[in-house]
This record gives C-alpha cells, sequence and structure tokens, in this order.
C-alpha cells in the first residue's frame, strides 16, 4: 500500500511540474492542483498509513495503545487543504484579471503588456 502511495506521489508531482511548465494559465492552475494533492498524499504517506486504527484515546482508556493512527499529518493535512482552497481561488481570480487584460491566456504572448508600459 505506501508502496503504492508513493507511485502515486511521483506520478502526481511528475504531472503538476509538467502541468505548471505548460504556456496555459488553465494548465498552471491545474498544475498546482495536482502539486498540492501530491504534498498532501505525501504527508499521509509519510504520517504512517493505518486503516481501521483510532487516532485519539478512547472514552474509556487512559493512554492509546499500538497500533493507532497519528493525528498530526491528518492536521497537516487539513490545513494544507484550506491553503490550497486560497491559493486556487486566488490563481484563478489573478488569472481571469490577466486574460482580460490581455486577451489571451498564453504566456508567451502575455509578453506584450510589458511593451504597453512603454508605450506609456
Amino acid at each position: 500500500m505506501t508502496f503504492l502511495l508513493a507511485i502515486l506521489v511521483g506520478v502526481l508531482y511528475t504531472a503538476g511540474i509538467y502541468m505548471i511548465l505548460r504556456r496555459s494559465l488553465v494548465k498552471v492552475i491545474i498544475g498546482l492542483i495536482f502539486l498540492g494533492h501530491a504534498a498532501n498524499l505525501l504527508i499521509f504517506t509519510i504520517g504512517r498509513v493505518t486503516k481501521g486504527f483510532p487516532a485519539f484515546v478512547p472514552a474509556d482508556g487512559t493512554k492509546l495503545v499500538e497500533p493507532f493512527a497519528d493525528p498530526l499529518p491528518q492536521a497537516l493535512i487539513l490545513t494544507a487543504i484550506v491553503i490550497g482552497f486560497g491559493v486556487q481561488a486566488f490563481a484563478i481570480v489573478l488569472f481571469k484579471r490577466a486574460y482580460q487584460t490581455v486577451g489571451t491566456d498564453d504566456l508567451d504572448e502575455m509578453k506584450s503588456t510589458d511593451e504597453l508600459k512603454e508605450d506609456k
């Protein structure tokens, strides 16, 4: 299971980096999403995969006995998901505004905005 998760993390990182290096803004956003999911899955895999075991001390127990799920990776992943949604929302709004200003989503054609400043 851990080996398959490691392969999936590698695939997601590869796809994310490939998409970020594309010229389209939409593909950059998709690449950011892939990188966010890859980072979350990496944290989850590093935090030890334990299926079906609690992360907290039961109400009638005094201490947690092995095996148990580590709650720290889960808390980090929840925080990362919230931050990732914020970054994705900001990127979508920023890229939409850039598209409205320049009229294209191609990053190479957006170099023309530098020429507009020189004309003024």
